[in-house]
């Protein structure tokens, strides 16, 4: 916990980053940023996506709607939080010469774009009724 109250500090500290440790080859924290950017492109298609679910489909039943909706808005939101912990993180490492940190929350972020896929698929089956 200690660890990541530290983290989320330094996400508006990037120059405390920098005095980690060693500096990577420069290729390494470009393609660090690039993971960032692609994390943050998920994270708003997923709040797009929330958002259009609860726009253009009212003929959804109002729980389903909201619920897929809050689902997508949800998701969207902790992918933007992982992308910047997940920035620093394999920032660190990579100047203190670790190996890169893991996480589960790809296949979380997975298997909750999947359900919502599910439940959509269903819908469109079954019909939409008020």
């Amino acid at each position: 916990m200690i660890d990541f109250v530290r983290n989320v500090r330094l996400w508006f500290s990037p120059a405390e980053v920098r005095e980690d440790g060693e500096t990577p080859d420069y290729r390494f924290s470009l393609a660090n940023e690039r993971t960032f950017l692609a994390w943050l492109r998920t994270a708003l298609a997923l709040i797009g996506g929330g958002f259009a679910v609860d726009q253009f489909l009212p003929d959804l039943r109002w729980g389903w709607r909201v619920g897929l909706a809050l689902a997508l808005l949800a998701a969207g939101a902790l992918c933007a939080f992982r992308a910047v912990n997940h920035w620093v993180r394999c920032e660190r490492a990579m100047r203190r010469g670790e190996d890169l940190p893991v996480s589960r929350f790809p296949a979380l972020l997975g298997v909750v774009v999947a359900g919502v896929a599910v439940v959509m698929v269903v819908v469109v089956l079954v019909g939409w009724e008020k």
